[in-house]
């Protein structure tokens, strides 16, 4: 064997090895992910039905939880949304400003790592030590969650913007304020709203800042203002509980929120396709 066949006999070895280790990870994840699903659906599905979605948790029901999570999830995502689509466009369109962009961008970075654990002690020291828990101070824990999220994956997505389109409307005399809502956000709009969509189901399932924020509610309440109940901390409180019926509400709200999060996975890459 030459040695232009030796050396294309170690690439295809290599490449071989490297196809089945990427299998073998696939696999491996798809296992787990699978075992996860199947334990959910076990122990959660038996009690799934009217009685939960009609009852409030004081009655082993989910309708006070299911309601202040939709509240506190959709809050958050309206307050955290704009300010983060306004945070990436900043970093992108104007770069001029190098030292500023880099400083947010840093203290940006540092907030996309810090713990939802941390995030809740932050707004429980800054609000509910002064006032008291509430659907307010909750939403403010998972916003503060959700921007980072969406202002990294916004910015990702605007630096896709082929400058030429700026470029074009720039110079038929368009103010530049005009090109980025009518350019830029429309090009990007596919990208963006599914930023949105990933950091809504990553705070849906939040536990940790609501405990020290909103904490909970055994009433349907529609009032922001006081105390008001979550899937998470619902799922939290009553799977430590030795009860075996507490434990069983814990499991269905675990796979409800597990549908909910695989469906707004489902629905970026249906946007993804249609676009």
């Amino acid at each position: 064997m030459n040695l232009i066949g030796k050396v294309a006999f170690k690439r295809r070895v290599k490449a071989n090895i490297f196809v089945c280790l990427c299998w073998l990870s696939a696999i491996i994840s798809i296992v787990f992910l699978c075992n996860v699903l199947y334990e959910l659906i076990a122990k959660g599905l038996p009690a799934l039905g009217g009685y939960i979605f009609t009852h409030d948790t004081r009655e082993l029901g989910l309708r006070n939880a299911i309601v202040g999570s939709v509240m506190l999830t959709f809050g958050a995502v309206v307050v955290a949304t704009p300010v983060s689509i306004l945070t990436a466009t900043f970093f992108v369109e104007y770069r001029q400003f190098r030292k500023t962009v880099k400083m947010l961008r840093f203290l940006n970075d540092m907030m996309l790592s810090t713990p939802s654990v941390i995030v809740g002690l932050f707004v429980y020291t800054l609000i509910v030590v002064h006032t008291s828990f509430s659907g307010y101070a909750g939403v403010i824990a998972l916003a503060v969650i959700a921007m980072p999220m969406i202002t990294r994956a916004s910015e990702d997505v605007l630096y896709l913007v082929s400058p030429m389109l700026k470029e074009s409307a720039i110079a038929l005399g368009v103010p530049k304020w005009r090109v980025i809502m009518m350019v830029v956000y429309r090009s990007a709009k596919t990208g963006l709203i599914t930023a949105v969509v990933l950091a809504t189901a990553r705070v849906m399932g939040e536990s940790a800042p609501l405990l020290f924020t909103s904490a909970k509610n055994s009433f349907l309440s529609f009032n922001m203002g006081q105390a008001i109940e979550s899937l998470p901390v619902m799922i939290f409180e009553n799977a430590m509980q030795p009860y075996p019926e507490f434990q069983q509400v814990a499991w269905t709200a675990a796979l409800i929120i597990t549908a909910l999060v695989l469906l707004m996975n489902l629905s970026v890459c249906w946007i993804a396709k249609d676009k």
